[in-house]
């Protein structure tokens, strides 16, 4: 009895949907100051969810918010690489 073998599958090249697409000649300053204010508001949102939650939801919110501050400080990092503010 012959057995049958599927056809492998073809590959095509990765295309992202260009629904959400950043420029690519956006400058990685404006990238960065642009993602900090995202982050700061991600933060405060978090933040301001935990006081309407009690127990380990609470918790989850806190450690999400913690999370956040930390990419917040080295987006910030990273913005005052490069460009210091000196």
């Amino acid at each position: 009895m012959d057995k049958l073998i599927p056809d492998p599958p073809t590959t095509s090249p990765y295309r992202p949907s260009p629904f959400f697409t950043i420029l690519p000649d956006i400058g990685t300053e404006n990238l960065l100051a642009h993602a900090c204010e995202s982050l700061a508001s991600a933060s405060v949102m978090t933040s301001d969810l935990a006081t309407y939650l009690d127990g380990s939801q609470r918790n989850t919110a806190l450690a999400i918010a913690q999370i956040i501050m930390l990419a917040e400080l080295a987006v910030n990092q990273a913005l005052d690489n490069v460009d210091p503010q000196e």
